[in-house]
């Protein structure tokens, strides 16, 4: 398992987030994990470039699980670790990796012992979640113990929200970061479509920022926009910031002379 590793200020670590399960493509269950996922890398310095959704199917999850980890530093995958029938990440990661899978020893043991301590059998169901491909690290559970797994640059988790969260906070400490994104956001009070030609020709002259307008409904003065200004560079972000609110000025006083 990779260990924790802080890179110089220029290096961008990337990710990407895998989301497996029928139960997400057809709304029965709703997705409250990629938004988690993305907060906390971003708080890493980590860039979360992309998000797929894939059935249980295991050509797909294969895949996708390969195109992934070969343009991403990590991929996190949610879904499809539990005891049922459908429950096929782990094999498809297997398969992916081109590697043999089997019911793990360590796996095994902590399974056990949490199963003693709670009264629950250790039947062929429980076992499949003991499961994990070769030469896998294990990914501790403190919530309902059955582990997800590490191998190479692919981070396998579950999809129950509670047991996502601790199995990321187990591997957060052990993953490399890079320079975090720097972010400002400033409220424009005019509609997005008063000031999108002018934030498009700022956002032209400052290359080394990313610039993004968000429009929201203020139940007081009506519809609004904020916008919001990145970069990993605090000057970068003040000069970009300085030409936002010149022109801000500007589209405000004409505003309130036509009014």
């Amino acid at each position: 398992m990779t260990g924790t590793n802080s890179p110089g200020p220029k290096t961008i670590v990337t990710a990407a987030v895998l989301v497996i399960g029928d139960e997400i493509l057809s709304g029965r269950t709703k997705d409250k994990n990629i938004g988690y996922i993305a907060e906390n890398l971003t708080a890493l310095g980590i860039d979360l470039k992309e998000v797929r959704v894939v059935g249980d199917e295991e050509g797909e999850i294969v895949a996708a699980v390969n195109a992934l980890r070969a343009r991403y530093t990590y991929v996190f995958t949610t879904g499809g670790i539990g005891p049922t029938h459908d429950d096929i990440t782990a094999d498809c990661v297997a398969k992916a990796f081109g590697v043999a899978i089997d019911h793990d020893p360590r796996a095994v043991a902590i399974l056990a012992e949490r199963l003693a301590k709670t009264g629950g059998e250790m039947n062929e169901a429980r076992m499949r979640m003991t499961r994990i491909p070769a030469g896998a690290d294990l990914v501790l559970n403190k919530v309902s113990a059955a582990p997800g797994f590490w191998i190479g640059n692919v981070i396998v988790m579950a999809g129950v929200p509670s047991i996502m969260q601790a199995m990321l906070d187990e591997v957060a400490p052990k993953l490399k970061t890079g320079a975090k994104l720097l972010s400002e956001t400033i409220r424009a009070d005019a509609k997005e479509g008063d000031v999108g030609t002018e934030l498009g020709a700022i956002a032209k002259a400052n290359p080394d920022t990313i610039i993004g307008s968000y429009p929201f409904f203020d139940e007081k003065l009506g519809p609004n926009t904020n916008l919001v200004i990145r970069s990993r560079d605090a000057a970068h972000v003040a000069a970009a910031r300085a030409d936002v609110e010149a022109m801000l000025a500007r589209v405000r006083a004409g505003m309130k002379a036509s009014a």
